[in-house]
């Protein structure tokens, strides 16, 4: 049986917290939600240790955003770190393909990353700035459709902690 994103939504509500996703639907509080508030649920829910670690969420993300999307959220994790931190990750992959002295990436530079070196470039930009969380939550606060992209407790995680009362 094929289930539905909802569907898959609505069970992992029930795992992670015992609540039901109604009266919004899961997919209409992230479309809908205010960016400050998906930000700040998914920054939660990516430190949550009843959701995969961080460099996973960050590799199904890249993997689903467009060449733009990955060089802005490489570059958020970038500005935290800085390219020297991050050059010899994945193999080195940043270093091969930034030149001296550069700090971003373009798009077409990023879309040469693997989702599998995004999460280890991740991963080490979080054991060094645990704050980039925060950072690359609120990047993708703004392209709240990729959020979709998570996996279903993932996103019960986030869904749940947008529609608590507390918000913490």
């Amino acid at each position: 049986m094929n289930m539905g994103l909802n569907d898959l939504l609505q069970a992992g509500l029930k795992m992670v917290g015992g609540m039901d996703a109604t009266p919004q639907a899961p997919g209409q509080v992230t479309q809908n939600g205010v960016p400050g508030d998906i930000g700040s649920a998914l920054s939660q829910a990516m430190r949550s240790s009843s959701t995969p670690p961080f460099g996973e969420y960050v590799s199904q993300l890249f993997g689903q955003s467009t060449p733009g999307q990955q060089a802005g959220l490489l570059n958020q994790i970038l500005a935290s770190v800085g390219p020297a931190a991050l050059s010899g990750v994945a193999g080195g992959v940043l270093g091969r393909l930034m030149t001296p002295g550069q700090t971003q990436l373009t798009a077409e530079q990023a879309a040469q990353v693997t989702p599998a070196d995004a999460a280890a470039i991740a991963g080490a930009a979080e054991a060094q700035q645990p704050a980039v969380i925060e950072q690359v939550a609120q990047f993708y606060s703004q392209h709240s459709t990729m959020i979709n992209s998570l996996g279903a407790a993932a996103l019960a995680a986030v869904v749940s902690r947008m529609q608590s009362p507390t918000k913490t």
